[in-house]
């Protein structure tokens, strides 16, 4: 009964064509959105601190080139991500208003230390 109901609203033209948008639209504006790199090596970020726009949405893409694992945290962004030696991920942030967020390496509190300036 629910497939049937699902299958009768994807013939439905408004639908169908919001659908669509959906499923053609989203890789494009994914690649439309800006990139920063962060790099991670010997309990340091590299570099320290990241400039990006404000009120802007973007991607965080982040390097483990250390010896160990280390982590990228932000108390102020609520965002935190554990990368092994060698690993590589990201991180998507809605758009921060101007000013300054910090960041830390958990692993490395005392040197991986860094910022995001939001301009």
């Amino acid at each position: 009964m629910f497939l049937h109901k699902a299958l009768r609203c994807l013939t439905h033209p408004v639908l169908l064509a919001g659908l669509l948008m959906l499923v053609v639209l989203a890789p494009v504006q994914a690649q439309d959105m800006p990139s920063f790199k962060l790099r991670i090596t010997a309990g340091h970020f590299v570099p320290e601190t990241l400039e990006v726009p404000a009120n802007t949405k973007f991607r965080l893409l982040i390097k483990n080139d250390g010896p160990g694992a280390e982590e990228f945290e932000s108390v102020e962004l609520k965002k935190e991500k554990v990368l092994a030696p060698g690993a590589s991920s990201f991180l998507i942030f809605q758009p921060l208003k101007p000013g300054s967020y910090p960041f830390f390496g958990e692993f490395h509190p005392a040197t991986a230390q860094g910022r995001i300036v939001a301009k």
